[in-house]
């Protein structure tokens, strides 16, 4: 069997279950039934919450574990948030001038994305 897919390759919007089938009785029932949030995961947001669940929720452990900075790891979560539909809480200090300059320097490494930095950035 093959993962469900939450958005339309096509147009990227979202995708909803039309049938559902009883593989042991082959008893179908249609309609219209909306995927989980975590079907509107990508494959690496999803190994990414795995892994912080596994972590128990504690972002340093999943940095450490990922071997990335801390402020990469915030941003990778602040992405599996938004893809998921919910707004982010925006409870962070500000980010100090040493911290900004951190990030760019991760751009400017290649360790993460413009889009990453733009996340971390608005905060």
């Amino acid at each position: 069997m093959y993962p469900a897919i939450g958005t339309c390759p096509v147009c990227q919007h979202e995708l909803f279950v039309t049938r559902l089938q009883c593989h042991n009785c082959a008893t179908s029932i249609e309609g219209h039934f909306a995927l989980s949030r975590f079907a509107q995961l990508d494959d690496e947001q999803l190994a990414f919450l795995e892994l912080f669940v596994q972590m128990e929720g504690k972002l340093n452990r999943v940095q450490q574990e990922l071997g990335i900075p801390y402020t990469q790891a915030r941003a990778r979560l602040s992405e599996v948030v938004e893809a998921m539909g919910f707004d982010a809480p925006n409870d962070d200090p500000p980010l100090t001038s040493e911290q900004r300059q951190e990030i760019l320097g991760l751009v400017k490494a290649g360790e993460i994305s413009a889009e990453e930095a733009m996340t971390l950035l608005k905060r």
